[in-house]
């Protein structure tokens, strides 16, 4: 157990960086972040499913 927590625990080097102006980020966390505005943006644009009328079958 201990051995597995401080491997958990011990820092990784960092991966790529990109820089763009101030802004200075991981690949990984640019990654991450597009893909939930990308879900954040389908979940705005998509339709939520309609209601069922009373005796429809599903």
């Amino acid at each position: 157990m201990s051995i597995t927590l401080a491997a958990a625990t011990q820092p990784t080097p960092a991966g790529a960086v990109v820089q763009w102006g101030f802004l200075t980020i991981t690949v990984a966390n640019l990654v991450t972040i597009l893909v939930m505005l990308l879900v954040f943006v389908l979940a705005v644009l998509l339709p939520f499913p309609a209601p069922r009328e009373e005796g429809e079958e599903p």
